[in-house]
């Protein structure tokens, strides 16, 4: 119990400043909460499609996994859909390989969105924990310069004390932000690189099989 005094006791003599900070932050973790889930999907997906998709591929079954990728709405599905129509009508490598790249600029940014925010959002709290301290500091200096000369010192040290409040939680909600980020943004990667060697695989073996045929 008084530990949550403290802190509602910390928050409170932090300023005005500490409200936006909280803003951001609650914002960061909404969107930091929103694209762990999407990314945890699209990889648990993708790789659930793969799966299914490969022993298609490996026995010749363009047509199967043609129709297959049309019903499934994963990203690496409409990657290797767009690759496989392109292989019912030629079988030139380079064709397929574009078809299956354009899907690659498709699924990529809706993958990476919003996703930066969460680097932009720790600079801001950083940002607005040393806006509020020096604007607590000015209001400082103000007061002491006509304080009494005896209580100078005693009140600067308290408003210092007070005013560093909100750069101490400007740290400590920028901080998780960027671990966050970090996090957010190795994750994506993972699922994007799983997209790539689906389709260097998805290429291989058509061309295996269009040479076995």
């Amino acid at each position: 119990m008084e530990f949550i005094f403290t802190i509602f006791r910390f928050f409170q003599t932090g300023g005005a400043f500490m409200y936006p900070i909280l803003v951001v932050l609650a914002f960061g973790v909404a969107i930091a909460i929103e694209r762990y889930i999407a990314i945890t999907k699209a990889r648990r997906e993708s790789i659930s499609v793969w799966e299914t998709v490969q022993p298609m591929l490996e026995h010749g079954r363009f047509d199967e996994a043609l129709a297959f990728t049309e019903e499934a709405e994963t990203p690496v599905s409409k990657i290797l859909n767009l690759g496989l129509a392109r292989q019912g009508s030629v079988r030139r490598r380079d064709d397929i390989e574009i078809a299956m790249e354009e899907g690659m600029m498709e699924v990529i940014p809706i993958l990476e969105k919003r996703t930066h925010y969460l680097a932009l959002f720790a600079n801001i709290c950083t940002l607005l924990g040393l806006l509020g301290t020096i604007m607590g500091l000015i209001e400082a200096f103000t007061a002491v310069s006509a304080a009494n000369p005896a209580e100078k010192a005693d009140l600067l040290s308290a408003s210092i004390s007070v005013a560093m409040n909100t750069t101490a939680f400007g740290l400590m909600a920028g901080i998780p932000l960027l671990i966050l980020h970090a996090v957010i943004t190795t994750k994506t990667s993972e699922v994007v690189d799983n997209l790539e060697m689906a389709s260097v695989k998805t290429l291989n073996l058509i061309g295996e099989v269009g040479k076995k045929g």
